[in-house]
């Protein structure tokens, strides 16, 4: 997709989002601009295109973990980028792990004027974070792919689902990997950038000094 109208129409025809959801879409997306301004939490050049690159980038994440349920993680959150989108499409349980206290305030402010009881936003480093389950683990800019799935790898079970967008660089950063952690992945094209890609996987994560599951 390449405008504002084509994002929408694909978010209207893809996850066919409730009057409600729409109201809470467009709300997030004037917050998050409004926010823009006060602190960099997207690129200022991408907000004429705020629902290409940030809202749909965000929505087409549910279309490969449509029928999930249980808790989803968003690691590195930033400004609610899958999390809050993912939370107001749908009614997973939705951890936002972010760092930053600025940040976390804005998604604390966002979740609780779109009344998203379903949020918990956990303002900490993912070292810190007490281990939990996660159903889905998704991660659109945190870190290096390496680096991601070993901070992350204590909250996988052998049915987690990973969603992350890796941009270009999906297949340069998967044929890194230990070989054990390759075969859980395969990459999906992104709806939203021909030039992007996405990372879809299931399984446990194991120890990369071991190199087994």
């Amino acid at each position: 997709m390449t405008n504002e109208v084509e994002a929408r129409a694909w978010i209207g025809e893809a996850l066919a989002p409730t009057p409600e959801q729409w109201g809470r879409l467009e709300r997030f997306a004037a917050m998050l601009v409004e926010e823009n301004a006060q602190q960099n939490l997207v690129a200022a050049s991408t907000i004429p295109t705020i629902w290409a690159r940030h809202i749909a980038d965000s929505a087409q994440l549910l279309a490969f973990d449509k029928d999930g349920e249980g808790l989803w993680i968003d690691l590195g959150s930033g400004p609610g980028l899958p999390g809050l989108v993912v939370a107001i499409l749908s009614e997973r349980p939705m951890l936002l792990v972010e760092s930053r206290r600025r940040r976390c305030d804005f998604l604390r402010a966002v979740t609780a004027e779109l009344g998203l009881a379903h949020v918990e936003v956990a303002e900490a480093r993912l070292e810190t974070l007490d281990t939990r389950a996660a159903a889905t683990i998704s991660a659109r800019a945190f870190a290096p792919l390496d680096r991601l799935l070993d901070l992350s790898a204590r909250f996988s079970t052998e049915s987690t689902r990973w969603l992350l967008p890796k941009g270009r660089n999906a297949v340069k950063e998967l044929a890194l990997l230990p070989p054990a952690w390759q075969t859980l992945f395969h990459v999906e094209q992104s709806r939203t950038d021909v030039d992007s890609q996405i990372l879809v996987g299931t399984g446990r994560i194991g120890s990369k000094k071991r190199g087994k599951r």
